[in-house]
């Protein structure tokens, strides 16, 4: 493809930091790969993309966040991961060709990107060192895989199960010191599926930690008043 083929207007106000999958790239490639990104609007609850489907291209988060999980043919759900802003979803699906492999649905109101497999795989082929970031793109996914399962299949309660996760949702909230909180909007049943725990089982746990006071609630919001505490109860 042509260095000089025409590029639709720049989006990159609709983020406040690059997309972790273009942090490295050249200034050019990364400039090509924003203009290619335009915001639409998606309301709460709506699923962007479901498992099986044909992978037609790649979201990129730039407002809101999704929950990722996978099924099982009997109707049970895992919840993989949280999608926050810069994340891009679809990608290996789409690079592969085949369906996806994972349904991506908005928690809340969100603005997502869409870029088709053809263009993406057109943008790829103007910069082909992009590949480079694209496969540390696809190990980072697999990393997170990789603790999620050790988080559901190797932690030995559902306590611990749920102290982890907390503590890894606490990343992207507002630390204070010790002390972080973040927006906790999910309900019970959809927690356990992020656990392999029953919706009465996190009821019970989340309550037990409100009486240790480990977690204190503030509406949709949580706060974790000293991770070191839930950290050391997660080790146990």
């Amino acid at each position: 493809m042509p260095e000089d083929f025409e590029k639709p207007v720049c989006c990159r106000n609709s983020f406040s930091r690059p997309v972790r999958m273009i942090e490295t790239l050249s200034p050019a490639a990364r400039s090509a790969f924003e203009s290619l990104l335009h915001a639409s609007s998606y309301p709460a609850n709506m699923v962007i993309f479901m498992e099986g489907e044909p992978a037609t291209g790649i979201y990129v988060v730039l407002e809101g966040e999704l929950r990722v999980s996978v099924s099982s043919k009997d109707g049970r759900h895992l919840n993989l991961r949280i999608a926050r802003k810069t994340d891009i979803l679809g990608l290996s699906s789409a690079l592969a060709g085949g369906a996806y492999n994972v349904t991506a649905a908005t928690l809340y109101p969100a603005k997502l990107a869409y870029v088709g497999r053809e263009t993406l795989l057109a943008f790829l082929s103007r910069y082909p060192s992009a590949y480079q970031t694209v496969v540390e793109e696809l190990s980072r996914k697999v990393t997170v895989a990789c603790e999620q399962l050790r988080t559901v299949a190797l932690s030995h309660s559902a306590p611990e199960k749920l102290a982890r996760l907390l503590l890894e949702w606490s990343e992207e909230g507002k630390p204070t010191g010790n002390q972080s909180r973040f927006r906790f909007a999910l309900t019970h049943e959809q927690i356990g599926e992020f656990i392999g725990a029953s919706r009465e089982t996190v009821t019970r746990t989340l309550g037990n930690f409100q009486r240790h006071r480990l977690v204190r609630f503030e509406g949709s919001m949580l706060t974790i008043p000293d991770r070191g505490a839930l950290a050391h109860y997660a080790a146990h």
